[in-house]
């Protein structure tokens, strides 16, 4: 059978690897299953491709060992014994449409062609046909992934069905890396630089493959293989509302809505501190007002601070609890291979998903510890799957890691903060992991007055200036009291500290800042 020899006689352990087991999940299916009752749902996108053809290979092998065979006893697998479900939507891409009839014509394909939505369909067609396990194109990543296994019953209020995923742990670049060796055809969208598909309404070449010649504003692009981070697949999939692909486009990037750098929009950040060491008082955080200064240096507003326990239930509940009220959140403490480092598996059980390998990590894992680890090393590189995007900044050691809107930090100290959080800034300017907008400017005044002399003066400058953060403090009792207004616009600042001024003797205020 040609994909069988193809990947058994190419060089790439790796795929070898994957292919194998994915090709022993397909012959365990049809030994629970007799092939008239499995399915395969097929949309002319690249993993399905895929699972096409280990499926061709699976049925081969299936059948040589049922019958005894030598392997060459078959046709080569040219005709496909699976029953297989084609989604038909008007919003399908035409090259989609045309890649999938070419593609049942080609390898006899008996394809039910179904024109409702995806649940309405299933409903019918098990109701007419005795399909008890339909094969899916699912990998980690993708939206629908998270908490399946390669057999997972299908979800409550659907048709009872086995979801067969063959795939599952595969990654973009072992998809790409079958499809070469194999040689076969797939969808000629993804020689123009799509690499992730969906409608025609929200999807978009990746800008990441973008070319442009010198001498003319012509965009070209580069093939969906070339893509450098798998990660990075489905930055394609935005809405159509800008003129051009390789400029900015106004879309969600991992999690963080990038609006209108211009808009004047507050963007809020929250601070996760993971360690009992704090919670003990054996050791004080001094890095959360340093990152609160960073913070308002590029025009963001600090919501909260918080200092959680070493405990992956405690970290999960800090972070799903701040994920959604804040644009962005900060965590830092708990990394490592200690017992006690449970952050980046905290985050993971935040957003409902398992810590998977990653091979990328674990290389620079490798580069970076070398032998000098006693321990498994492989167990730092395991990452929140699906939806981990490691920062790469030549000044890094290792990648930061970020999760949708949070960003885990490794720095345990001010001048490693430091060069974090630059290498972030600098990131920032070409890929918009972190919208810089205007800086928060302050102002600060001293004062002999009482406490209960300013109170209400300062009750109604609140009220009158609200887009102003005014407040006080002092650094001891017997101290002066401090005055500060923070905010965006200088003139309102100096508005409000003259307004407050003006209610009192001369004198009665002094700037220190």
């Amino acid at each position: 059978m040609e994909i069988d020899k193809a990947i058994r006689e190419c060089d790439d352990r790796r795929l070898k690897t994957k292919y194998n087991n994915a090709i022993y999940v397909i012959k365990r299916a049809l030994a629970l299953y007799p092939v008239q009752e499995v399915a395969l749902s097929f949309n002319g996108g690249k993993d399905s491709t895929v699972l096409l053809h280990l499926l061709r290979a699976g049925c081969f092998l299936h059948q040589a060992e049922e019958f005894n065979s030598g392997g060459d006893a078959a046709d080569g697998g040219k005709t496909f014994p699976i029953r297989t479900i084609y989604f038909e939507s008007p919003s399908a891409f035409p090259e989609i449409n045309s890649f999938t009839y070419e593609a049942a014509s080609i390898y006899d394909i008996q394809m039910d062609i179904i024109r409702l939505d995806f649940k309405s369909g299933l409903e019918a067609l098990l109701k007419a046909n005795p399909i008890r396990a339909i094969f899916l194109g699912v990998r980690i990543g993708d939206p629908t992934a998270v908490g399946q296994e390669q057999f997972s019953p299908s979800s409550p209020g659907w048709p009872p069905f086995m979801r067969v995923n063959p795939i599952l742990d595969w990654s973009y670049r072992d998809v790409w890396a079958f499809l070469l060796v194999s040689k076969v055809r797939y969808c000629s969208l993804y020689d123009q630089g799509y690499t992730s598909i969906g409608s025609i309404h929200d999807t978009v070449p990746n800008a990441l493959l973008c070319t442009r010649n010198s001498d003319s504003s012509e965009e070209k692009f580069k093939p969906a293989y070339l893509l450098a981070d798998g990660r990075l697949e489905r930055a394609g999939r935005a809405k159509k509302n800008s003129s051009t692909v390789c400029g900015k486009l106004s879309s969600t990037s991992n999690g963080l809505k990038m609006e209108n750098l211009n808009s004047g929009s507050m963007l809020t950040a929250s601070i996760i501190t993971v360690g009992d060491e704090i919670l003990f008082g054996t050791v004080e955080d001094k890095l959360g007002s340093v990152l609160c200064k960073k913070l308002h240096s590029i025009g963001w507003a600090v919501s909260r601070v918080t200092v959680t326990r070493n405990d992956i239930d405690s970290v999960a509940e800090e972070v799903e609890r701040l994920k959604s009220r804040d644009d962005m959140v900060f965590i830092y403490g708990g990394i490592g291979p200690l017992h006690s480092d449970v952050t980046v598996a905290g985050v993971a059980k935040a957003f409902g998903v398992r810590m998977a390998p990653d091979e990328e990590f674990e290389e620079h894992l490798r580069h970076l510890i070398g032998e000098k680890c006693s321990g498994d090393k492989n167990e730092m590189a395991l990452l929140p799957e699906g939806i981990t995007e490691l920062l790469h900044h030549e000044q890094l050691p290792v990648p930061l890691i970020k999760c949708h809107n949070v960003i885990i930090l490794t720095a345990t100290n001010a001048v490693e903060l430091d060069r974090q959080w630059d290498c972030l800034i600098e990131l920032a300017k070409s890929n918009g992991i972190l919208e810089q907008m205007d800086p928060f400017v302050s102002k600060c005044f001293a004062t002999t007055l009482s406490d209960v002399e300013v109170a209400q003066p300062l009750s109604k400058l609140c009220a009158q200036f609200p887009d102003l953060y005014i407040g006080g403090y002092r650094e001891s009792r017997e101290g002066p009291l401090i005055i500060t207004f923070e905010g965006k616009d200088l003139s309102r600042i100096e508005a409000a500290s003259q307004s407050l001024c003006q209610k009192f003797h001369p004198g009665a205020f002094s700037k220190i800042k």
